[in-house]
Order: C-alpha cells, then sequence, then structure tokens
C-alpha cells in the first residue's frame, strides 16, 4: 500500500468508529477484509487511527472537522506531516484537499482541547491529578512505551537485555520497575522472538508489574480480577508465593495455563463458586474494572466512550468487587486494591469509601504511579484487616 492508501484506509475505519463501532473491531474488520494489506500496512493504518484517537479533539479542530476525512487532516498537520502529500488522489489516495480544506485552522488552546478530553471529565481530572494534570494530559495524546516484563524465575535482566540483543531487539532498563525493560529498537519482532516464546520476557507496562510485585508478603495469593492473567503471571515470578487466578469471566483467562507454562511458573485457577472453600487467603489483590485512564494511550478510545453514567457504575462495581474479595481475606491479611486509573473517584475515594462502610479495615499504604513516558498511571491501596 502506498502512503495514501494507507490513510484512505484509516480515514474508512475512523468514519467506522464515528458511527459507534469500537476501535479494535473496526481495525480487525478491515484487516480481515484487506489481505491485500502486509503487516508493515496493518501497522501503519492502525498508528494512523490510533495517533487521531489519542488527539481527537486537537485533529478535529486542525483538520475542521469530525469525520475521518478531516480528522486524518488534522492529525497529519499535529504531526507536522503535509496532508496534500497524503491526499493526491492517485491510486487509492484520498481525494486532493479542497480550497477551503487547505486553509488551516488555528488550534484553540482551552484545557479540552490541549488534553484531548471531554469537557465533562475535566473538573475530575484536575481534582485527580493537580499540579501534574497539565503534563498527564498532554501525555495521553502521544504513544505509549514498549515495556516487557523480564521473567526472573528463568532469566536476570542483564541477561535479558543481551539475549534480546542478539535477537535484534534494543531494550533499556525502565526506572519504575526492577523487571521492566523499554524496546527502543524492534518492537515489532517481539512476538515471533524466542526471548517471548520461550517464557524469559512478557509484555507488561512498568507500573502493572509495580503494583503486581509490589504486593505484601504472603503465601497464598488470590489474583482476583486476574483477566488475562499478566499480573497473576508477575506474583507467580516469586517462588515463594501460592498463586490462584480468578474472573468473573473464566474466558478471559484461557490462554493463562499456556502462558504459566510457557514461564517456569504455577498459577491455579478456580471459578466464583470455589473460592470459598479454597479461602482464606493471605492477599487478596483486586486490579478493578476501571475507567483506564492511565491507559488511554494505549485504549485512546476509552475516553471518548466513558460517559458520566458509565464512570458511576464503575464505582460502584469497584464497592461490589472490594466487598466480595474481602470476604476471602485471612485475619490479619491484605485486601490489595488497584485501578490503572488516574480518577481520584475510582481511587483514594473508592478507600475512603470502602474503609467508611468497613470498620474492621484500615489503610497502611496507598501509592499514585503517575502517568509518564516510562509507564501509565497506576494506583495501589494496601487494605489490612484489623485484630478482632
Amino acid at each position: 500500500m502506498t502512503p495514501g492508501a494507507r490513510v484512505a484506509a484509516a480515514i474508512g475505519i475512523l468514519d467506522a468508529i464515528g458511527e459507534g463501532e469500537a476501535a479494535e473491531q473496526a481495525l480487525t474488520r478491515w484487516a480481515r477484509g484487506s489481505r491485500y494489506a502486509g503487516s508493515k500496512d496493518r501497522a501503519a493504518v492502525r498508528d494512523h487511527v490510533f495517533d487521531v484517537l489519542r488527539r481527537r479533539r486537537s485533529a478535529a479542530a486542525a483538520g475542521a472537522g469530525t469525520d475521518g476525512r478531516a480528522l486524518m487532516i488534522g492529525s497529519l498537520r499535529l504531526l507536522k506531516l503535509p496532508p496534500e502529500n497524503f491526499f493526491t488522489g492517485e491510486g487509492h489516495a484520498p481525494a486532493p484537499l479542497s480550497d477551503q480544506e487547505r486553509e488551516v485552522p488555528a488550534v484553540p488552546d482551552d484545557d479540552g482541547t490541549r488534553w484531548n478530553l471531554p469537557d465533562w471529565l475535566l473538573p475530575e481530572f484536575r481534582r485527580s491529578l493537580g499540579d501534574d494534570a497539565e503534563e498527564a494530559g498532554c501525555l495521553l495524546g502521544t504513544r505509549a512505551p514498549i515495556t516487557l516484563r523480564v521473567n526472573t524465575r528463568r532469566i536476570t535482566r542483564d541477561d535479558a537485555i543481551a539475549r534480546l540483543a542478539a535477537e535484534g531487539m534494543i531494550t533499556a532498563p525502565n526506572p519504575v520497575a526492577e523487571t521492566a525493560l523499554d524496546v527502543t529498537e524492534g518492537a515489532r519482532r517481539i512476538r515471533n522472538s524466542a526471548s517471548f516464546s520461550e517464557g524469559f520476557v512478557e509484555l507488561q507496562d512498568a507500573a502493572s508489574q509495580t503494583v503486581a510485585t509490589g504486593l505484601p508478603e504472603g503465601t497464598r495469593v488470590l489474583d482476583y480480577c486476574a483477566g488475562g492473567g499478566g499480573k497473576a503471571l508477575a506474583i507467580a515470578a516469586d517462588p515463594a508465593r501460592d498463586v490462584v487466578a480468578h474472573d468473573i469471566d473464566p474466558r478471559r483467562m484461557k490462554d493463562l495455563g499456556h502462558r504459566a507454562a510457557r514461564a517456569g511458573a504455577h498459577v491455579t485457577e478456580l471459578a466464583t463458586g470455589d473460592l470459598s472453600a479454597a479461602a482464606p487467603f493471605d492477599v487478596v489483590f483486586c486490579d478493578a474494572p476501571c475507567s483506564g485512564s492511565g491507559a488511554w494511550r494505549r485504549s485512546p478510545d476509552g475516553r471518548w466512550t466513558l460517559t458520566p453514567e458509565r464512570l458511576e457504575e464503575l464505582t460502584a462495581v469497584q464497592q461490589q468487587i472490594l466487598d466480595a474479595a474481602a470476604a476471602l481475606v485471612a485475619p490479619a491479611g491484605v485486601l490489595a486494591y488497584a485501578t490503572c486509573s488516574v480518577l481520584r473517584v475510582e481511587n483514594e475515594d473508592a478507600v475512603e469509601t470502602f474503609l467508611s462502610r468497613n470498620s474492621g479495615w484500615t489503610c497502611t499504604h496507598a501509592r499514585r504511579i503517575n502517568l509518564s513516558q516510562y509507564s501509565d498511571g497506576f494506583f495501589a491501596a494496601h487494605l489490612t484487616r484489623l485484630p478482632e
């Protein structure tokens, strides 16, 4: 595909997203219907789409419109790429720019446009991040780092760096987590590499690694909202831990067994109905469903699909999860709560709400990991059961 054809494909996908289709679904549907597109083409189209979604509001301003064509014109301008070089009308490229489209509008400098957030979310974003709101908002418009977790059951970080380099991937230590490596060259080779397929490394954000490996002492650990199991595997890298994984939807854990075997770790999977019999646990870890606002660089459509009503639903679900998980914690054990959110309503407020309803608990640790060039934004709190 030519550069113009890639832009045309992105325009069609963006129009589908604008009509309500989920970003990943629209990308998958396009890829399945475009067998002529090679891996580099698919990656380039995906990058175009995600660049727009990360800065949709400013792209709309720079392109003077909200349809796929205008958004791509605006996104290219934000990237300092002349749109007329892609909108040529030749082959499968989009039609040339009209006289009106050639006029470059001024992009507003208000917080909502600069941070690419919906207006309704701005008060909570400012309340949650304070003086860090400007930096975080601007970072959300950039691409997230590609980070690996070194499986310390199998290899040291230094040896992993050397092994990856021999396979054409250049990495550097990430300052957020001792087990984390940022991929600076060769990122597209990771999934086909021997280092990945043989379980020496896993793809995982550095803040996520820190939250998982920073749990308090305790042999029996339950990952209550395991999802795909990335954090359960990080916890299980410590041979002293006996790790149990659970998710309300067991289908999310379908690959966990294979991944654990690949990593040389053992993780027991339990259904909801089996948890009570297996309790109590020294640590029950709840990486709760949330807005995902700390990871919106990776899933940028999340900021545009989130609504005040959905955020309220999520905060209610978080309390339900905490209540259910608390019943599984051993005496003097720890209920560890985490989100990949930067919003206070899902973090500090959630902990305060739980403690106000449960007098037998105290918060012994709370940490906010700021969104940065090295990691997503995360929050973690350890709630300790008080002696009766």
